[in-house]
């Protein structure tokens, strides 16, 4: 289809939460026709595409409409349905994590190439305005250490996959695009049947990185702090911005004869323009389908993320099994 006159046909697969919110900015994007939805519940498809008044449609009657596509179906079936949008044809955002299994991402991948079609896995904290200001911030400094925590409270609604693999995924992917390196080493802890769990990365050059998911702790954090020898810069997710904090000498003071010791911290707050990462991604991966530009996740760092995420995830494990051996000793 030519777009010279008439705008890209989108539409969406799996309209649960996450599948809605890309409905929803579908139907705000500039030179973007939402042109309807699909989801294995038709009864939910029909509610949502009424919500925004699209049309609701078998799969491949949706893909016979549209250029570009989300896949936001639950995660065991990324891979099938998938498949199905890159052999129609179309332009594919599979929402994280992106599979489930390493050969069948490695598959997709290929199958895209083959048939000209961009894939583009949804890591949205590549599009958050904070993380997209530390390409400028980072060009003259060498981390040594990075550290992610993403907590929150208990969700009301029923989760599929525990924390490393739905939260913490988030901040390996980020981490892993900030270091020019390999993951060398992998440790991973859990607990409450994988509410929680910490992870600790070394890579290849130094650098280590830190990572702590929760669906336990009753205040949201969302924050990345990177540490290099002359400066710590941390990056608030639910903010949008971004602090550095510098070197600065002690001071001693002498006041009425008692000597005082003070060490100020210089913080800079570099100015951001903020804006809905939802909205920058679909906007980044239209742009790439239509004008044939790279994506900003391709399906490489999908897989890189997931490996990491699945090595952590082994690690916990074995842990947990070590420690449940040692208590039944006891």
């Amino acid at each position: 289809m030519s777009h010279e006159d008439s705008p890209i046909a989108a539409g969406v697969i799996g309209v649960g939460s996450m599948g809605t919110n890309h409905v929803r900015v579908y139907s705000e994007l500039r030179d973007v026709e939402l042109v309807g939805v699909a989801d294995a519940d038709m009864d939910r498809a029909v509610a949502v595409a009424d919500d925004f008044d699209t049309d609701a449609h078998p799969i491949d009657a949706l893909l016979d409409r549209v250029d570009v596509v989300t896949v936001a179906v639950p995660t065991p079936y990324h891979g099938s349905v998938a498949r199905q949008c890159i052999e129609a044809g179309v332009h594919t955002l599979v929402e994280k994590p992106f599979v489930d299994d390493l050969t069948v991402g490695e598959e997709l991948s290929a199958l895209a190439t083959w048939h000209g079609v961009t894939l583009q896995v949804g890591h949205i904290e590549r599009f958050n305005p904070a993380v997209r200001a530390l390409d400028g911030l980072l060009e003259a400094v060498e981390p040594v250490a990075i550290t992610a925590n993403r907590l929150g409270p208990p969700l009301n609604r029923e989760m599929g996959d525990g924390v490393i693999m739905d939260l913490m995924i988030h901040d390996i992917d980020v981490i892993l695009s900030l270091v020019d390196a390999e993951v060398q080493t992998v440790t991973g802890t859990s607990a409450a049947d994988e509410q929680y769990a910490t992870a600790q990365l070394t890579f290849g050059n130094g650098v280590i990185g830190s990572l702590t998911a929760s669906r336990l702790t009753q205040q949201k954090t969302r924050t990345l702090d990177i540490t290099a020898r002359d400066r710590l810069i941390r990056v608030d997710y639910l903010n949008q911005s971004v602090q550095i904090f510098r070197q600065s000498r002690p001071d001693y003071l002498r006041d009425e004869g008692n000597i005082r010791y003070r060490h100020e911290v210089v913080m800079e707050q570099p100015m951001i323009e903020t804006g809905e990462p939802l909205k920058f991604e679909l906007e980044a991966f239209v742009d790439a389908a239509t004008n044939g530009g790279s994506v900003r996740v391709s399906a490489a760092d999908g897989l890189r993320a997931i490996d990491v995420a699945q090595r952590i995830r082994t690690s916990a494990d074995v842990t947990t099994q070590n420690v449940e051996t040692a208590e039944r000793k006891q």
